[in-house]
Order: structure tokens, then sequence, then C-alpha cells
């Protein structure tokens, strides 16, 4: 593939909620992929069967700290998500075994 489709799998309380609740895994990806790119990706990186995907793009954020020098502003770009649902019986090793 000539980009990068999934960039990172996004950890947080949240997610992890998800994947015990609904059997489904959050991911960073591409702003440009659509649903069947991930969806082969995926399937592709961890040999799984993905019934289903969900995308979100968030909006960018302002943001402002303050420096010595004075408040400095700036903003985080927007990015978009996906939300993956894998068959039943069927999960993802995103930490690594530690075999």
């Amino acid at each position: 593939m000539s980009k990068q489709i999934i960039i990172k799998p996004i950890i947080s309380e949240k997610s992890e909620r998800l994947t015990k609740k609904g059997n489904q895994y959050s991911f960073i990806v591409d702003k440009d992929a659509n649903k069947l790119e991930i969806k082969k990706a995926i399937e592709t990186m961890f040999t799984t069967n993905v019934v289903a995907v969900n995308t979100v793009v968030m909006p960018a954020k302002s943001k402002a700290r303050n420096t010595r020098s004075g408040v400095v502003k700036g903003r985080v770009s927007p990015y978009k998500k996906a939300f993956v649902t894998l068959a039943e019986g069927e999960e993802l090793d995103l930490y690594g075994s530690e075999e």
C-alpha cells in the first residue's frame, strides 16, 4: 500500500470499556482512508475477521499555554478515528505477549 492507513491504536479507559463490552477496538487512521481500506488493513495486520468499521473525524482544537514571554496560542490538528468491531470470539493483541 502506498500510504500508512493505521497510524496507532487508542489506549484509554473508554476504549478498554468498548473492547470488553462490544469487542470493539479504536484506532487513529489516515484522514483519507475509507472504511473498506481500514477493514482490509486490520484484517491483514492482525489476521482477524472484521464485522464492522465506524469512523468519525475529530475536529481541531485551539490550545493556549502561559509562558514567561506571554500566552502562546496554537491548535491541535484534526484526526480520524475508526472503531473496528471484530467477529465473536476474536481479539487483538495490542500490547504484545508477555511470555
